[in-house]
């Protein structure tokens, strides 16, 4: 969820700069930063290439932003879900079982 939070931050920061010019969106490679998360090493934010550079050098496109905004908050309420689920599990294991409660 750490990893989802860089990102997101990552992504307000790209939509924050829309209009700097200059300014090179960034992003994290979703897959390799949680691979990486694995290890224990935080993830980086990397200049994304391949974009449309508009004439005052800035490439960030709003459309592809707004994107990653809702795939992050999806996979956000993913990863809360299911850490809802398994927190449910072990608050039943410690109770013995008891669901009345």
């Amino acid at each position: 969820m750490s990893l989802l939070s860089n990102r997101q931050k990552v992504v307000a920061s790209n939509i924050a700069n829309a209009d700097t010019p200059g300014y090179k969106t960034q992003d994290i490679d979703f897959q390799s930063a949680l691979r990486s998360a694995a290890g224990g090493i935080q993830p980086t934010a990397t200049e994304v290439s391949g974009l449309r550079v508009k004439n005052d050098g800035n490439n960030v496109s709003l459309d592809r932003e707004s994107r990653l905004l809702a795939e992050n908050a999806m996979r956000f309420s993913i990863a809360s879900n299911l850490l809802k689920s398994q927190l449910k599990v072990v608050r039943l294991a410690i109770e013995g079982g008891n669901t009345s409660a």
